[in-house]
Protein backbone atom coordinates (compact mmCIF):
# COMPACT_ATOMS: atom_id res chain seq x y z
CA UNK A 1 0.00 0.00 0.00
CA UNK A 2 1.36 3.12 -0.81
CA UNK A 3 2.02 6.49 0.35
CA UNK A 4 -0.60 9.18 1.06
CA UNK A 5 -0.19 12.43 -0.78
CA UNK A 6 -1.94 13.93 1.12
CA UNK A 7 -14.06 23.91 52.59
CA UNK A 8 -18.60 26.25 53.44
CA UNK A 9 -19.18 29.52 52.05
CA UNK A 10 -19.95 32.56 54.14
CA UNK A 11 -22.79 35.11 53.24
CA UNK A 12 -19.98 37.45 52.09
CA UNK A 13 -18.39 34.65 50.17
CA UNK A 14 -22.64 33.88 48.99
CA UNK A 15 -22.80 37.72 47.94
CA UNK A 16 -19.51 38.34 45.92
CA UNK A 17 -20.99 34.73 44.07
CA UNK A 18 -23.75 36.57 43.12
CA UNK A 19 -22.21 39.57 42.07
CA UNK A 20 -19.97 37.46 39.73
CA UNK A 21 -22.64 35.78 38.31
CA UNK A 22 -24.47 39.13 37.61
CA UNK A 23 -21.09 40.75 36.38
CA UNK A 24 -20.32 37.88 33.92
CA UNK A 25 -23.83 38.17 32.68
CA UNK A 26 -23.35 41.78 31.62
CA UNK A 27 -20.01 40.84 29.86
CA UNK A 28 -21.65 38.76 27.82
CA UNK A 29 -23.50 41.67 26.47
CA UNK A 30 -20.40 42.93 24.64
CA UNK A 31 -20.81 39.62 22.22
CA UNK A 32 -22.46 41.86 19.21
CA UNK A 33 -25.34 40.71 17.30
CA UNK A 34 -23.19 40.60 14.37
CA UNK A 35 -20.63 38.48 16.24
CA UNK A 36 -23.72 35.90 17.37
CA UNK A 37 -24.88 36.07 13.29
CA UNK A 38 -21.67 35.49 12.09
CA UNK A 39 -21.36 32.66 14.38
CA UNK A 40 -24.67 31.38 13.12
CA UNK A 41 -23.73 31.54 9.28
CA UNK A 42 -20.58 29.43 9.79
CA UNK A 43 -22.47 27.18 11.99
CA UNK A 44 -24.99 26.71 9.25
CA UNK A 45 -22.90 26.20 6.64
CA UNK A 46 -20.53 23.51 8.45
CA UNK A 47 -23.61 21.89 8.80
CA UNK A 48 -24.43 21.90 5.11
CA UNK A 49 -21.02 20.28 4.46
CA UNK A 50 -21.51 17.70 6.87
CA UNK A 51 -24.41 16.95 5.06
CA UNK A 52 -22.73 16.58 1.98
CA UNK A 53 -19.63 14.65 3.22
CA UNK A 54 -22.10 12.27 4.55
CA UNK A 55 -23.31 11.86 1.51
CA UNK A 56 -20.25 11.17 -0.59
CA UNK A 57 -19.11 8.63 2.15
CA UNK A 58 -22.02 6.89 1.85
CA UNK A 59 -21.06 6.56 -1.72
CA UNK A 60 -17.68 5.41 -1.00
CA UNK A 61 -18.74 3.16 1.19
CA UNK A 62 -21.39 1.90 -1.01
CA UNK A 63 -18.10 1.31 -3.82
CA UNK A 64 -16.44 -0.60 -1.16
CA UNK A 65 -19.29 -2.79 -0.51
CA UNK A 66 -19.68 -3.57 -4.34
CA UNK A 67 -15.67 -4.22 -4.65
CA UNK A 68 -16.08 -6.78 -1.62
CA UNK A 69 -19.15 -8.46 -3.56
CA UNK A 70 -16.55 -8.86 -6.70
CA UNK A 71 -13.48 -9.70 -4.79
CA UNK A 72 -13.79 -10.90 -1.08
CA UNK A 73 -10.20 -12.15 -1.10
CA UNK A 74 -8.76 -9.15 -2.19
CA UNK A 75 -11.12 -6.72 -0.47
CA UNK A 76 -12.08 -8.04 3.10
CA UNK A 77 -9.16 -7.26 4.88
CA UNK A 78 -9.39 -3.06 4.00
CA UNK A 79 -13.23 -3.39 4.34
CA UNK A 80 -13.34 -4.56 7.52
CA UNK A 81 -10.64 -1.88 8.75
CA UNK A 82 -13.20 0.62 6.51
CA UNK A 83 -15.73 -0.09 8.79
CA UNK A 84 -13.32 -0.03 12.03
CA UNK A 85 -13.14 3.38 10.84
CA UNK A 86 -16.56 4.38 10.33
CA UNK A 87 -17.50 3.24 13.85
CA UNK A 88 -15.16 4.41 15.49
CA UNK A 89 -16.29 7.80 13.51
CA UNK A 90 -19.54 7.29 14.68
CA UNK A 91 -18.86 7.50 18.04
CA UNK A 92 -16.30 10.32 18.14
CA UNK A 93 -18.97 12.00 16.05
CA UNK A 94 -22.03 11.56 18.33
CA UNK A 95 -20.39 11.96 21.36
CA UNK A 96 -19.14 15.54 20.32
CA UNK A 97 -23.16 15.65 19.70
CA UNK A 98 -23.90 15.20 23.20
CA UNK A 99 -21.16 17.15 24.58
CA UNK A 100 -22.86 20.35 22.59
CA UNK A 101 -26.73 19.03 23.50
CA UNK A 102 -25.67 18.77 26.76
CA UNK A 103 -24.34 22.49 26.85
CA UNK A 104 -27.99 24.10 25.09
CA UNK A 105 -29.90 21.85 28.02
CA UNK A 106 -27.77 23.87 30.64
CA UNK A 107 -28.16 27.07 28.91
CA UNK A 108 -31.83 26.70 27.52
CA UNK A 109 -33.49 24.54 30.18
CA UNK A 110 -36.49 23.21 29.07
CA UNK A 111 -36.69 25.62 25.78
CA UNK A 112 -33.51 23.68 24.69
CA UNK A 113 -34.00 21.94 21.06
CA UNK A 114 -32.36 18.71 20.39
CA UNK A 115 -29.41 18.61 17.95
CA UNK A 116 -29.83 22.36 18.14
CA UNK A 117 -27.62 24.65 15.90
CA UNK A 118 -26.51 28.04 16.74
CA UNK A 119 -29.45 30.18 15.47
CA UNK A 120 -31.71 27.73 17.63
CA UNK A 121 -29.93 28.74 21.08
CA UNK A 122 -31.81 30.71 23.14
CA UNK A 123 -28.67 32.19 24.65
CA UNK A 124 -26.25 32.20 22.04
CA UNK A 125 -23.81 35.26 23.72
CA UNK A 126 -23.51 33.01 27.46
CA UNK A 127 -19.74 32.56 28.57
CA UNK A 128 -20.55 30.70 32.27
CA UNK A 129 -22.01 27.57 30.38
CA UNK A 130 -19.01 26.46 28.18
CA UNK A 131 -16.27 27.23 31.02
CA UNK A 132 -18.56 25.49 33.80
CA UNK A 133 -19.09 22.44 31.36
CA UNK A 134 -16.44 22.40 29.44
CA UNK A 135 -13.80 23.67 32.05
CA UNK A 136 -15.08 23.45 35.53
CA UNK A 137 -16.77 20.03 35.21
CA UNK A 138 -14.01 18.50 33.44
CA UNK A 139 -15.39 17.79 30.41
CA UNK A 140 -13.67 19.09 27.71
CA UNK A 141 -10.53 17.55 29.12
CA UNK A 142 -12.64 13.92 28.47
CA UNK A 143 -13.02 15.32 24.94
CA UNK A 144 -9.66 16.24 24.20
CA UNK A 145 -9.08 12.37 25.29
CA UNK A 146 -11.62 11.07 22.69
CA UNK A 147 -10.26 13.06 19.84
CA UNK A 148 -6.72 11.75 20.76
CA UNK A 149 -7.84 8.55 21.02
CA UNK A 150 -9.56 8.72 17.41
CA UNK A 151 -6.58 10.42 16.25
CA UNK A 152 -3.93 7.35 17.09
CA UNK A 153 -6.33 4.96 15.91
CA UNK A 154 -6.48 7.28 12.67
CA UNK A 155 -2.78 6.72 12.35
CA UNK A 156 -2.42 3.30 13.26
CA UNK A 157 -4.83 2.75 10.04
CA UNK A 158 -2.04 5.18 7.98
CA UNK A 159 0.50 3.64 9.23
CA UNK A 160 -0.50 0.02 8.56
CA UNK A 161 -0.53 1.29 5.26
CA UNK A 162 2.87 3.11 5.06
CA UNK A 163 1.74 6.19 4.97
CA UNK A 164 3.20 8.63 6.97
CA UNK A 165 2.59 11.88 4.91
CA UNK A 166 -1.08 10.95 5.89
CA UNK A 167 -0.62 10.26 9.69
CA UNK A 168 1.01 14.48 9.56
CA UNK A 169 -2.03 15.03 8.25
CA UNK A 170 -4.08 13.27 10.95
CA UNK A 171 -1.41 14.96 13.73
CA UNK A 172 -2.26 18.69 12.03
CA UNK A 173 -6.09 17.96 11.41
CA UNK A 174 -6.70 16.59 15.32
CA UNK A 175 -4.04 18.79 17.52
CA UNK A 176 -4.89 18.66 20.69
CA UNK A 177 -1.43 20.75 21.64
CA UNK A 178 -0.71 23.12 24.50
CA UNK A 179 -0.24 26.83 23.12
CA UNK A 180 1.61 29.72 24.92
CA UNK A 181 -0.04 32.74 25.81
CA UNK A 182 1.99 36.56 25.74
CA UNK A 183 3.97 35.62 28.80
CA UNK A 184 4.74 31.92 27.48
CA UNK A 185 2.99 30.21 30.10
CA UNK A 186 1.15 27.03 28.46
CA UNK A 187 -2.54 26.83 28.16
CA UNK A 188 -4.83 23.75 27.67
CA UNK A 189 -6.46 23.05 24.52
CA UNK A 190 -9.62 22.79 25.71
CA UNK A 191 -9.39 26.56 27.68
CA UNK A 192 -8.55 27.83 23.89
CA UNK A 193 -12.01 26.34 23.33
CA UNK A 194 -14.08 27.45 26.14
CA UNK A 195 -12.46 29.72 27.94
CA UNK A 196 -14.36 32.85 28.63
CA UNK A 197 -16.40 31.79 25.33
CA UNK A 198 -19.70 32.57 24.19
CA UNK A 199 -22.32 29.30 23.27
CA UNK A 200 -22.43 30.60 19.75
CA UNK A 201 -18.69 30.39 19.75
CA UNK A 202 -17.77 27.17 21.34
CA UNK A 203 -20.70 25.19 19.76
CA UNK A 204 -19.42 26.45 16.29
CA UNK A 205 -15.76 25.10 17.13
CA UNK A 206 -17.35 21.72 18.27
CA UNK A 207 -19.43 21.44 14.61
CA UNK A 208 -16.28 22.00 13.22
CA UNK A 209 -14.76 19.20 14.81
CA UNK A 210 -17.66 16.80 13.67
CA UNK A 211 -17.37 18.14 10.32
CA UNK A 212 -13.66 17.28 10.18
CA UNK A 213 -14.17 13.96 11.70
CA UNK A 214 -16.93 13.13 8.64
CA UNK A 215 -14.23 14.50 5.97
CA UNK A 216 -11.22 12.74 7.68
CA UNK A 217 -13.75 9.63 7.57
CA UNK A 218 -13.91 10.34 3.99
CA UNK A 219 -10.60 10.29 3.21
CA UNK A 220 -9.23 7.27 4.75
CA UNK A 221 -11.70 5.25 4.36
CA UNK A 222 -10.96 6.33 0.41
CA UNK A 223 -7.17 5.34 1.70
CA UNK A 224 -7.98 2.40 2.49
CA UNK A 225 -10.09 1.08 -1.00
CA UNK A 226 -6.96 2.24 -2.83
CA UNK A 227 -5.11 -0.15 -1.53
CA UNK A 228 -7.41 -2.81 -2.12
CA UNK A 229 -6.26 -2.13 -5.81
CA UNK A 230 -9.54 -0.64 -7.26
CA UNK A 231 -7.92 0.44 -10.64
CA UNK A 232 -7.79 -3.71 -11.42
CA UNK A 233 -11.43 -3.79 -10.79
CA UNK A 234 -13.88 -3.58 -13.49
CA UNK A 235 -16.69 -0.76 -11.59
CA UNK A 236 -19.48 1.09 -13.71
CA UNK A 237 -19.48 3.88 -11.74
CA UNK A 238 -16.76 6.81 -10.89
CA UNK A 239 -16.81 9.50 -8.84
CA UNK A 240 -14.74 12.75 -8.36
CA UNK A 241 -14.22 13.92 -4.50
CA UNK A 242 -12.93 16.95 -3.25
CA UNK A 243 -11.27 16.89 0.28
CA UNK A 244 -10.80 20.35 1.41
CA UNK A 245 -7.72 20.95 4.37
CA UNK A 246 -10.22 23.20 5.75
CA UNK A 247 -13.81 24.17 5.20
CA UNK A 248 -13.50 27.37 6.96
CA UNK A 249 -11.27 29.56 6.43
CA UNK A 250 -10.45 33.93 7.49
CA UNK A 251 -10.89 36.25 4.71
CA UNK A 252 -7.39 37.08 3.42
CA UNK A 253 -6.14 33.57 4.10
CA UNK A 254 -5.91 30.39 1.30
CA UNK A 255 -8.57 27.70 0.99
CA UNK A 256 -7.01 24.37 0.31
CA UNK A 257 -8.23 21.33 -1.14
CA UNK A 258 -7.16 18.44 -2.56
CA UNK A 259 -9.11 17.09 -5.52
CA UNK A 260 -9.34 13.33 -6.51
CA UNK A 261 -10.37 10.88 -8.92
CA UNK A 262 -11.50 7.58 -7.52
CA UNK A 263 -10.92 4.08 -8.77
CA UNK A 264 -8.79 5.96 -11.08
CA UNK A 265 -6.41 3.77 -13.88
CA UNK A 266 -2.80 3.85 -11.77
CA UNK A 267 -1.10 4.68 -15.63
CA UNK A 268 -3.39 7.36 -16.41
CA UNK A 269 -2.63 11.31 -15.84
CA UNK A 270 -6.47 12.92 -15.48
CA UNK A 271 -6.48 16.85 -16.29
CA UNK A 272 -8.42 19.02 -13.88
CA UNK A 273 -10.69 21.90 -14.10
CA UNK A 274 -12.05 24.76 -11.99
CA UNK A 275 -14.85 27.08 -13.47
CA UNK A 276 -13.42 25.36 -16.83
CA UNK A 277 -9.85 26.82 -16.14
CA UNK A 278 -7.25 23.79 -16.26
CA UNK A 279 -5.48 23.39 -13.20
CA UNK A 280 -1.97 21.36 -11.77
CA UNK A 281 -1.38 17.92 -12.73
CA UNK A 282 -1.24 17.15 -8.84
CA UNK A 283 -4.86 18.36 -8.16
CA UNK A 284 -4.36 20.90 -5.71
CA UNK A 285 -7.03 24.02 -5.87
CA UNK A 286 -5.73 26.94 -3.81
CA UNK A 287 -7.48 30.29 -4.06
CA UNK A 288 -7.09 33.71 -1.84
CA UNK A 289 -10.58 34.07 0.38
CA UNK A 290 -12.50 37.09 -0.93
CA UNK A 291 -15.74 38.67 0.74
CA UNK A 292 -17.62 36.28 3.57
CA UNK A 293 -20.26 33.58 3.91
CA UNK A 294 -20.48 30.61 1.95
CA UNK A 295 -18.31 30.04 -1.42
CA UNK A 296 -19.17 27.27 -4.11
CA UNK A 297 -16.97 26.12 -6.52
CA UNK A 298 -17.33 23.28 -9.61
CA UNK A 299 -15.33 21.52 -11.78
CA UNK A 300 -14.74 18.85 -13.91
CA UNK A 301 -12.04 15.68 -14.17
CA UNK A 302 -10.84 14.44 -17.35
CA UNK A 303 -9.65 11.15 -18.10
CA UNK A 304 -9.41 8.20 -20.64
CA UNK A 305 -12.00 5.32 -20.76
CA UNK A 306 -10.63 1.90 -21.38
CA UNK A 307 -11.57 2.75 -25.06
CA UNK A 308 -9.43 5.69 -25.40
CA UNK A 309 -12.40 8.15 -25.36
CA UNK A 310 -11.95 11.08 -23.06
CA UNK A 311 -14.73 11.18 -20.29
CA UNK A 312 -15.33 13.77 -17.90
CA UNK A 313 -16.84 13.72 -14.41
CA UNK A 314 -18.49 16.79 -12.53
CA UNK A 315 -17.91 17.34 -9.19
CA UNK A 316 -18.69 20.29 -6.67
CA UNK A 317 -17.91 21.74 -3.62
CA UNK A 318 -18.08 24.56 -1.11
CA UNK A 319 -16.56 26.06 1.86
CA UNK A 320 -16.90 28.79 4.31
CA UNK A 321 -15.18 32.40 4.80
CA UNK A 322 -15.72 34.36 7.86
CA UNK A 323 -15.07 37.80 8.82
CA UNK A 324 -12.50 38.70 10.84
CA UNK A 325 -13.72 38.55 14.12
CA UNK A 326 -12.82 39.44 17.77
CA UNK A 327 -13.98 38.94 21.35
CA UNK A 328 -13.87 42.09 23.80
CA UNK A 329 -15.06 41.05 27.37
CA UNK A 330 -14.37 44.12 30.26
CA UNK A 331 -13.59 41.80 33.25
CA UNK A 332 -15.10 45.20 35.64
CA UNK A 333 -17.72 46.40 33.46
CA UNK A 334 -19.21 47.13 30.32
CA UNK A 335 -17.57 51.01 30.64
CA UNK A 336 -14.38 52.37 31.68
CA UNK A 337 -13.33 54.26 34.28
CA UNK A 338 -10.86 57.35 33.99
CA UNK A 339 -7.90 56.64 35.85
CA UNK A 340 -8.32 53.17 37.21
CA UNK A 341 -6.69 49.51 35.69
CA UNK A 342 -9.73 48.13 33.72
CA UNK A 343 -9.07 44.65 32.91
CA UNK A 344 -10.12 43.68 30.01
CA UNK A 345 -10.54 39.52 28.46
CA UNK A 346 -9.05 39.92 24.59
CA UNK A 347 -9.24 36.88 22.69
CA UNK A 348 -9.79 36.09 18.97
CA UNK A 349 -11.04 32.75 17.96
CA UNK A 350 -8.92 29.98 16.83
CA UNK A 351 -5.46 32.52 17.47
CA UNK A 352 -3.39 31.78 20.22
CA UNK A 353 -2.75 34.80 22.38
CA UNK A 354 0.57 34.82 21.57
CA UNK A 355 -0.38 36.20 18.07
CA UNK A 356 -2.58 38.48 19.00
CA UNK A 357 -2.04 42.45 19.21
CA UNK A 358 -3.99 45.29 20.95
CA UNK A 359 -3.76 49.01 20.07
CA UNK A 360 -5.76 51.58 21.80
CA UNK A 361 -6.77 55.40 21.29
CA UNK A 362 -6.59 57.71 24.33
CA UNK A 363 -5.61 54.71 27.15
CA UNK A 364 -2.38 53.35 28.17
CA UNK A 365 -2.63 49.80 27.48
CA UNK A 366 -0.03 47.02 28.93
CA UNK A 367 -0.07 43.34 29.07
CA UNK A 368 -0.86 41.32 33.26
CA UNK A 369 -1.09 37.82 33.37
CA UNK A 370 -4.30 36.59 31.10
CA UNK A 371 -5.76 39.95 30.95
CA UNK A 372 -4.84 43.48 29.22
CA UNK A 373 -5.13 46.22 31.24
CA UNK A 374 -6.68 49.59 30.01
CA UNK A 375 -6.20 53.13 31.50
CA UNK A 376 -7.92 56.01 30.12
CA UNK A 377 -6.21 59.71 30.50
CA UNK A 378 -7.86 62.22 32.79
CA UNK A 379 -9.28 63.94 29.86
CA UNK A 380 -10.74 60.84 28.03
CA UNK A 381 -14.25 60.47 27.06
CA UNK A 382 -14.00 57.50 25.12
CA UNK A 383 -11.55 54.65 24.30
CA UNK A 384 -11.24 52.47 21.13
CA UNK A 385 -10.02 49.26 21.42
CA UNK A 386 -8.32 48.33 18.44
CA UNK A 387 -7.30 44.41 17.76
CA UNK A 388 -5.02 42.34 15.44
CA UNK A 389 -3.90 39.32 15.12
CA UNK A 390 -1.40 37.08 12.92
CA UNK A 391 -2.65 34.93 10.40
CA UNK A 392 -0.23 33.09 7.84
CA UNK A 393 2.88 35.34 9.22
CA UNK A 394 1.29 38.27 8.76
CA UNK A 395 -1.00 40.86 10.73
CA UNK A 396 -4.34 41.17 10.15
CA UNK A 397 -6.83 43.63 11.41
CA UNK A 398 -9.60 41.78 13.29
CA UNK A 399 -11.89 44.33 14.64
CA UNK A 400 -12.09 47.57 17.15
CA UNK A 401 -14.88 48.23 19.52
CA UNK A 402 -15.30 52.04 21.15
CA UNK A 403 -16.20 52.61 25.05
CA UNK A 404 -17.22 55.58 26.71
CA UNK A 405 -15.18 56.88 30.04
CA UNK A 406 -16.64 57.76 33.01
CA UNK A 407 -15.32 59.14 36.46
CA UNK A 408 -15.53 56.16 39.36
CA UNK A 409 -18.68 56.71 40.84
CA UNK A 410 -18.73 57.64 44.29
CA UNK A 411 -18.78 54.88 46.75
CA UNK A 412 -21.01 55.02 50.48
CA UNK A 413 -19.43 54.68 53.87
CA UNK A 414 -20.58 51.56 56.00
CA UNK A 415 -19.60 50.29 59.63
CA UNK A 416 -18.59 46.88 59.01
CA UNK A 417 -18.92 44.56 61.91
CA UNK A 418 -18.44 40.96 61.39
CA UNK A 419 -20.17 40.10 57.96
CA UNK A 420 -22.69 42.96 58.39
CA UNK A 421 -22.50 46.21 56.62
CA UNK A 422 -24.41 49.52 58.16
CA UNK A 423 -25.10 52.47 56.52
CA UNK A 424 -27.42 53.63 59.11
CA UNK A 425 -29.94 52.42 61.75
CA UNK A 426 -29.75 50.49 64.79
CA UNK A 427 -26.55 48.45 66.29
CA UNK A 428 -25.65 46.35 68.85
CA UNK A 429 -23.17 46.84 72.05
CA UNK A 430 -21.18 44.22 70.88
CA UNK A 431 -21.42 44.86 67.00
CA UNK A 432 -20.04 48.55 67.53
CA UNK A 433 -17.77 47.53 70.04
CA UNK A 434 -16.25 44.51 68.08
CA UNK A 435 -12.61 44.71 68.11
CA UNK A 436 -12.04 43.70 64.18
CA UNK A 437 -15.09 46.53 63.32
CA UNK A 438 -13.86 49.29 60.38
CA UNK A 439 -15.30 52.03 58.83
CA UNK A 440 -15.35 50.70 55.16
CA UNK A 441 -15.76 52.42 51.28
CA UNK A 442 -17.76 50.36 49.18
CA UNK A 443 -20.49 50.33 46.80
CA UNK A 444 -23.08 48.09 49.19
CA UNK A 445 -23.76 44.68 49.30
CA UNK A 446 -25.68 44.99 45.80
CA UNK A 447 -23.13 47.14 44.39
CA UNK A 448 -21.57 45.46 40.69
CA UNK A 449 -18.27 46.94 41.85
CA UNK A 450 -15.65 45.63 44.36
CA UNK A 451 -12.56 48.28 44.48
CA UNK A 452 -9.85 48.43 46.83
CA UNK A 453 -10.72 52.51 48.21
CA UNK A 454 -8.64 53.17 51.87
CA UNK A 455 -10.21 54.75 54.70
CA UNK A 456 -8.10 57.30 55.66
CA UNK A 457 -9.60 59.36 58.19
CA UNK A 458 -13.30 59.69 60.16
CA UNK A 459 -15.00 61.56 63.02
CA UNK A 460 -17.55 59.85 66.01
CA UNK A 461 -19.60 62.45 66.89
CA UNK A 462 -20.83 61.52 70.71
CA UNK A 463 -23.17 63.71 72.70
CA UNK A 464 -21.86 66.42 70.00
CA UNK A 465 -18.29 66.05 70.77
CA UNK A 466 -16.37 65.25 67.73
CA UNK A 467 -12.97 63.01 68.19
CA UNK A 468 -11.11 61.81 65.20
CA UNK A 469 -9.69 58.59 63.78
CA UNK A 470 -6.51 58.43 61.45
CA UNK A 471 -7.04 54.86 59.75
CA UNK A 472 -10.59 52.79 59.50
CA UNK A 473 -10.83 51.68 62.98
CA UNK A 474 -12.20 53.49 65.85
CA UNK A 475 -9.31 54.79 68.98
CA UNK A 476 -8.77 53.25 71.97
CA UNK A 477 -10.25 56.90 73.29
CA UNK A 478 -13.50 56.18 71.44
CA UNK A 479 -13.79 52.77 72.01
CA UNK A 480 -13.74 53.98 75.86
CA UNK A 481 -16.49 56.48 75.24
CA UNK A 482 -18.67 54.26 73.37
CA UNK A 483 -18.37 51.68 75.98
CA UNK A 484 -20.38 54.35 78.04
CA UNK A 485 -23.03 54.67 76.18
CA UNK A 486 -26.35 53.65 77.13
CA UNK A 487 -29.58 52.32 75.00
CA UNK A 488 -30.98 54.72 72.51
CA UNK A 489 -27.80 56.95 72.22
CA UNK A 490 -26.97 58.17 68.84
CA UNK A 491 -23.72 57.73 67.38
CA UNK A 492 -22.52 60.00 63.99
CA UNK A 493 -19.68 58.77 62.33
CA UNK A 494 -18.47 61.92 60.24
CA UNK A 495 -16.24 63.10 57.80
CA UNK A 496 -15.24 60.24 56.53
CA UNK A 497 -12.37 60.18 54.31
CA UNK A 498 -11.25 57.67 51.69
CA UNK A 499 -8.76 57.42 48.67
CA UNK A 500 -9.93 55.36 45.73
CA UNK A 501 -7.67 52.96 42.68
CA UNK A 502 -7.87 56.26 41.16
CA UNK A 503 -5.80 58.00 43.85
CA UNK A 504 -8.23 61.02 44.38
CA UNK A 505 -9.44 61.43 47.81
CA UNK A 506 -13.20 62.11 48.51
CA UNK A 507 -15.11 62.78 51.49
CA UNK A 508 -18.24 60.61 52.37
CA UNK A 509 -21.29 60.34 53.47
CA UNK A 510 -22.01 60.35 57.83
CA UNK A 511 -23.18 56.85 59.51
CA UNK A 512 -25.67 57.21 61.77
CA UNK A 513 -26.28 54.88 64.61
CA UNK A 514 -28.49 54.26 67.41
CA UNK A 515 -27.45 51.99 70.10
CA UNK A 516 -30.19 49.17 71.34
Amino acid sequence: MGGAKNCPETPRQKMIGMMYLVLTAMLALNVSAAIMNGYMQVDDSLHSTIATTESSNDIIYRNFKAALDQNPEKTQEWYDKAMKVKAQSDSLYNYIQEFKDQMVRMVDGSKAVANAKVAQIGKQDDTNIPHQYGLKEGHGAELKEHIIAYRNFLKEIAEQGDSTAMGREIDAMFATDQAHNAEGDLISWEEGIFHEMPMCASITVLTKLQNDVRSYEGKIVQFLMSGTDAADLRVNKLDAYVIPKSDYVIRGSKYSAKIILAAVDSTQQPEYYIEGQRINDEGIYEVVATGSGPKKFKGQIAYLSNLGEMQYLDFTSEYTVGEPSVTISNTDLNIMYRGYENQFSISVPGVSSDKVKVSVNGAAVSRRGAFWIIKPGDGAKSVTISVSAELEGKMQQMGSQTYRVKALPKPGAYFKSGETEYSDGFISRGALLNSSASVIASYGPDGLLDLPFKITSFKVNINGVLTESKGDKFTKQQLDQLGKLKKGAVVVITDVRAKGPDGKDTRLSPIPLSLN
